[in-house]
């Protein structure tokens, strides 16, 4: 599965205990990447300081869903432990 355009839903949901440009303590869960653009495209995808959780995340339909609103559902979940929810 490609990334879906206007999505970011991986750089909102998900925790980041790596170090990123700027931002030296990662994200906390439900808190935007500063390095996400207003069009949700990575700034920093070919930076070589990119954390490598981001560069090994790759996009599937199981945590990704069918909408960005799905994903955001799906690793929410995913980063609370739980088994995912609210989904019909």
């Amino acid at each position: 599965m490609d990334c879906r355009n206007n999505c970011g839903a991986c750089c909102v949901a998900p925790s980041i205990s790596s170090s990123l440009p700027s931002m030296p303590d990662g994200k906390p869960p439900g808190v935007a990447c500063i390095h996400l653009s207003h069009d949700f495209r990575c700034l920093i995808y070919d930076h070589p300081q990119r954390p490598k959780v981001c560069g090994e995340f790759k996009a599937d339909p199981l945590v990704c869903g069918n909408s960005r609103e799905e994903a955001m559902i799906l690793l929410s979940d995913l980063e609370h432990g739980a088994a995912p929810s609210g989904l019909s």
